[in-house]
Protein backbone atom coordinates (compact mmCIF):
# COMPACT_ATOMS: atom_id res chain seq x y z
CA UNK A 1 0.00 0.00 0.00
CA UNK A 2 1.56 3.19 -1.07
CA UNK A 3 -0.65 6.38 -0.50
CA UNK A 4 -0.47 10.06 -0.08
CA UNK A 5 -3.18 10.91 1.98
CA UNK A 6 -2.91 9.32 5.72
CA UNK A 7 -5.82 10.13 8.62
CA UNK A 8 -7.02 12.60 5.98
CA UNK A 9 -3.81 14.48 5.77
CA UNK A 10 -2.77 15.02 2.05
CA UNK A 11 1.17 15.14 1.61
CA UNK A 12 2.02 12.41 4.46
CA UNK A 13 2.95 9.33 2.37
CA UNK A 14 3.21 5.46 4.05
CA UNK A 15 4.89 2.64 2.51
CA UNK A 16 3.62 -0.76 3.61
CA UNK A 17 6.26 -3.49 3.34
CA UNK A 18 7.05 -6.97 4.64
CA UNK A 19 10.39 -7.71 6.36
CA UNK A 20 11.96 -10.20 3.88
CA UNK A 21 14.80 -12.83 5.42
CA UNK A 22 17.17 -11.04 2.92
CA UNK A 23 17.11 -8.13 5.01
CA UNK A 24 17.51 -10.18 8.72
CA UNK A 25 20.21 -10.49 10.82
CA UNK A 26 21.03 -13.95 12.38
CA UNK A 27 18.80 -12.54 15.21
CA UNK A 28 15.79 -13.02 12.08
CA UNK A 29 15.83 -8.82 12.84
CA UNK A 30 15.97 -6.33 10.39
CA UNK A 31 19.33 -4.96 10.12
CA UNK A 32 20.49 -0.98 10.63
CA UNK A 33 21.29 -0.63 7.07
CA UNK A 34 18.27 -2.35 5.55
CA UNK A 35 16.22 -0.08 8.31
CA UNK A 36 17.64 2.93 6.40
CA UNK A 37 17.12 1.73 2.69
CA UNK A 38 13.19 1.41 4.18
CA UNK A 39 13.55 4.88 4.97
CA UNK A 40 15.07 6.25 1.76
CA UNK A 41 12.56 3.38 -0.82
CA UNK A 42 9.65 6.02 1.09
CA UNK A 43 10.82 9.07 0.73
CA UNK A 44 11.77 8.36 -2.83
CA UNK A 45 8.32 6.61 -3.47
CA UNK A 46 6.84 9.63 -2.45
CA UNK A 47 8.91 11.73 -4.61
CA UNK A 48 7.89 9.92 -7.65
CA UNK A 49 4.66 9.84 -6.42
CA UNK A 50 4.35 13.79 -6.45
CA UNK A 51 5.98 13.46 -9.99
CA UNK A 52 9.13 14.88 -8.78
CA UNK A 53 11.34 12.08 -8.60
CA UNK A 54 14.67 10.17 -10.13
CA UNK A 55 13.80 11.33 -13.97
CA UNK A 56 12.51 14.78 -12.45
CA UNK A 57 15.91 15.42 -11.26
CA UNK A 58 17.70 13.72 -13.65
CA UNK A 59 16.41 16.35 -16.06
CA UNK A 60 16.85 19.34 -14.29
CA UNK A 61 20.44 18.08 -12.68
CA UNK A 62 19.54 18.25 -9.15
CA UNK A 63 19.11 16.20 -6.56
CA UNK A 64 18.30 15.53 -2.42
CA UNK A 65 21.53 14.28 -0.78
CA UNK A 66 20.95 13.19 3.10
CA UNK A 67 22.74 15.40 5.35
CA UNK A 68 21.86 13.89 8.68
CA UNK A 69 19.81 12.15 10.58
CA UNK A 70 18.80 10.46 13.97
CA UNK A 71 16.75 7.38 14.44
CA UNK A 72 15.53 6.27 17.99
CA UNK A 73 14.67 2.65 18.00
CA UNK A 74 11.58 1.12 20.00
CA UNK A 75 11.64 -2.35 18.34
CA UNK A 76 14.04 -3.89 15.48
CA UNK A 77 11.12 -5.14 12.58
CA UNK A 78 11.22 -8.89 12.38
CA UNK A 79 11.78 -11.29 9.80
CA UNK A 80 7.66 -12.02 8.20
CA UNK A 81 6.63 -8.85 9.97
CA UNK A 82 4.19 -6.16 8.17
CA UNK A 83 5.57 -2.74 8.91
CA UNK A 84 3.87 1.05 7.76
CA UNK A 85 6.56 3.44 7.09
CA UNK A 86 5.00 6.95 7.11
CA UNK A 87 6.70 10.23 6.19
CA UNK A 88 6.36 13.91 5.88
CA UNK A 89 8.23 16.75 5.56
CA UNK A 90 8.12 19.26 8.40
CA UNK A 91 10.09 22.38 7.31
CA UNK A 92 11.76 23.69 4.24
CA UNK A 93 14.68 26.67 4.55
CA UNK A 94 16.95 28.17 1.83
CA UNK A 95 18.81 24.71 0.41
CA UNK A 96 17.67 22.86 3.06
CA UNK A 97 14.34 20.09 3.84
CA UNK A 98 13.38 19.01 7.03
CA UNK A 99 11.68 15.37 7.04
CA UNK A 100 10.42 13.15 9.38
CA UNK A 101 9.54 9.15 9.34
CA UNK A 102 7.83 6.90 11.68
CA UNK A 103 7.72 3.10 11.36
CA UNK A 104 4.61 1.12 13.09
CA UNK A 105 4.19 -2.22 13.38
CA UNK A 106 0.33 -4.15 12.12
CA UNK A 107 -1.36 -2.68 15.44
CA UNK A 108 0.13 0.66 14.79
CA UNK A 109 2.72 0.36 17.81
CA UNK A 110 5.78 2.86 17.50
CA UNK A 111 8.91 0.59 16.02
CA UNK A 112 10.86 3.91 15.05
CA UNK A 113 11.03 7.33 14.96
CA UNK A 114 13.71 9.16 12.63
CA UNK A 115 14.33 12.73 11.72
CA UNK A 116 16.48 13.57 8.97
CA UNK A 117 17.95 16.75 6.95
CA UNK A 118 18.60 17.15 3.56
CA UNK A 119 20.03 19.41 1.39
CA UNK A 120 19.12 20.61 -1.77
CA UNK A 121 22.15 20.10 -5.07
CA UNK A 122 23.17 21.34 -8.07
CA UNK A 123 24.77 17.62 -9.20
CA UNK A 124 26.43 19.34 -11.78
CA UNK A 125 28.23 22.30 -9.99
CA UNK A 126 27.90 20.10 -6.92
CA UNK A 127 27.06 22.18 -4.48
CA UNK A 128 23.57 23.10 -2.77
CA UNK A 129 20.82 25.48 -4.31
CA UNK A 130 17.86 27.04 -3.35
CA UNK A 131 14.75 24.87 -3.00
CA UNK A 132 12.65 25.87 -5.98
CA UNK A 133 9.05 26.80 -5.93
CA UNK A 134 7.80 23.89 -7.76
CA UNK A 135 9.39 21.51 -5.37
CA UNK A 136 8.24 22.79 -2.44
CA UNK A 137 5.00 23.34 -3.56
CA UNK A 138 4.52 19.50 -4.49
CA UNK A 139 5.23 18.69 -0.96
CA UNK A 140 3.34 19.62 1.76
CA UNK A 141 4.41 20.19 5.29
CA UNK A 142 3.20 18.86 8.39
CA UNK A 143 4.26 19.27 12.16
CA UNK A 144 7.39 17.80 13.22
CA UNK A 145 7.09 13.87 14.65
CA UNK A 146 7.05 14.18 18.95
CA UNK A 147 10.68 12.74 19.57
CA UNK A 148 13.95 14.08 21.10
CA UNK A 149 15.83 16.06 18.64
CA UNK A 150 19.42 16.18 19.24
CA UNK A 151 22.33 18.13 17.19
CA UNK A 152 22.54 17.61 13.39
CA UNK A 153 26.31 18.29 13.72
CA UNK A 154 27.89 15.65 15.35
CA UNK A 155 31.74 15.91 17.26
CA UNK A 156 34.64 14.81 15.64
CA UNK A 157 36.40 12.99 17.44
CA UNK A 158 40.38 11.69 18.56
CA UNK A 159 39.52 7.40 18.07
CA UNK A 160 40.89 4.93 20.21
CA UNK A 161 41.66 2.54 17.36
CA UNK A 162 42.12 2.50 13.41
CA UNK A 163 41.04 -0.26 11.70
CA UNK A 164 42.84 -0.80 7.91
CA UNK A 165 41.47 1.47 4.67
CA UNK A 166 39.12 -0.47 2.06
CA UNK A 167 38.17 1.18 -1.13
CA UNK A 168 34.91 1.56 -2.04
CA UNK A 169 33.24 -1.16 -4.80
CA UNK A 170 30.89 -0.51 -7.68
CA UNK A 171 28.01 -1.70 -6.05
CA UNK A 172 27.62 0.77 -3.10
CA UNK A 173 27.51 3.36 -5.63
CA UNK A 174 23.63 4.77 -6.09
CA UNK A 175 22.04 7.14 -8.58
CA UNK A 176 23.85 10.00 -6.87
CA UNK A 177 26.96 8.25 -8.22
CA UNK A 178 27.85 8.09 -4.53
CA UNK A 179 28.29 5.63 -1.72
CA UNK A 180 24.63 4.93 -0.68
CA UNK A 181 24.00 6.58 3.21
CA UNK A 182 22.65 2.83 3.72
CA UNK A 183 26.22 1.11 3.26
CA UNK A 184 27.99 3.58 5.72
CA UNK A 185 25.91 1.80 8.28
CA UNK A 186 26.48 -1.67 7.04
CA UNK A 187 30.67 -1.27 7.59
CA UNK A 188 29.95 0.41 10.85
CA UNK A 189 27.95 -2.27 12.52
CA UNK A 190 31.07 -5.05 11.21
CA UNK A 191 33.26 -2.44 13.10
CA UNK A 192 31.19 -2.25 16.33
CA UNK A 193 31.58 -5.12 19.57
CA UNK A 194 29.93 -8.14 19.17
CA UNK A 195 26.39 -8.31 19.65
CA UNK A 196 25.94 -4.47 20.33
CA UNK A 197 22.22 -3.42 19.31
CA UNK A 198 21.23 0.32 18.82
CA UNK A 199 18.52 2.27 20.27
CA UNK A 200 19.96 5.40 18.84
CA UNK A 201 21.68 6.16 15.56
CA UNK A 202 23.01 9.94 14.40
CA UNK A 203 24.80 10.28 11.30
CA UNK A 204 26.46 13.12 10.09
CA UNK A 205 27.43 12.93 6.29
CA UNK A 206 30.31 15.48 5.66
CA UNK A 207 31.16 14.85 1.88
CA UNK A 208 30.67 11.80 -0.62
CA UNK A 209 32.86 9.14 -1.32
CA UNK A 210 32.91 8.06 -4.99
CA UNK A 211 34.03 4.45 -6.57
CA UNK A 212 37.13 3.61 -5.75
CA UNK A 213 37.98 5.77 -2.99
CA UNK A 214 39.86 4.51 0.14
CA UNK A 215 38.16 4.60 3.29
CA UNK A 216 39.98 4.98 6.64
CA UNK A 217 37.77 3.47 9.77
CA UNK A 218 38.51 5.04 13.00
CA UNK A 219 36.23 3.91 15.76
CA UNK A 220 36.43 5.59 19.79
CA UNK A 221 34.40 4.14 23.04
CA UNK A 222 32.80 6.49 24.91
CA UNK A 223 30.63 5.43 28.14
CA UNK A 224 27.58 5.81 26.80
CA UNK A 225 27.59 5.14 22.83
CA UNK A 226 30.66 4.17 20.23
CA UNK A 227 31.31 6.42 17.71
CA UNK A 228 32.57 5.51 14.15
CA UNK A 229 33.96 7.53 11.45
CA UNK A 230 35.35 6.98 7.66
CA UNK A 231 37.76 9.46 6.48
CA UNK A 232 39.84 10.24 3.75
CA UNK A 233 43.65 9.41 3.01
CA UNK A 234 44.18 12.97 4.49
CA UNK A 235 41.90 12.29 7.85
CA UNK A 236 38.84 14.54 6.63
CA UNK A 237 35.50 12.36 7.32
CA UNK A 238 33.13 11.33 4.79
CA UNK A 239 30.85 10.01 7.73
CA UNK A 240 30.53 10.77 11.37
CA UNK A 241 28.56 8.25 13.56
CA UNK A 242 27.50 7.45 16.93
CA UNK A 243 25.67 4.22 18.18
CA UNK A 244 23.75 4.47 21.70
CA UNK A 245 23.29 0.58 23.27
CA UNK A 246 19.95 -0.84 24.29
CA UNK A 247 19.49 -0.07 28.01
CA UNK A 248 21.64 2.80 28.45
Amino acid sequence: MNQQEQNGKPGIYTYETTVRYSECSASRQAGLSHILDYLQDTCTFQAEALGIGLSYMQKHQAGWVLNSWQADLVRYPCFGEKIFITTWPYDFYGFMGFRNFFVTDAAGEPLIRTNSVWVFMDMRKNRPIKIDAEIANAYQVHERLEMEYLDRKLQDFEADRQEPPFQIPRYFIDTNHHVNNAKYILLAEELLAENFRASRVRVEYKKPAMYGDLLYPYIRNYADHQAVKFSDPEGKPYVLMEFYPENK
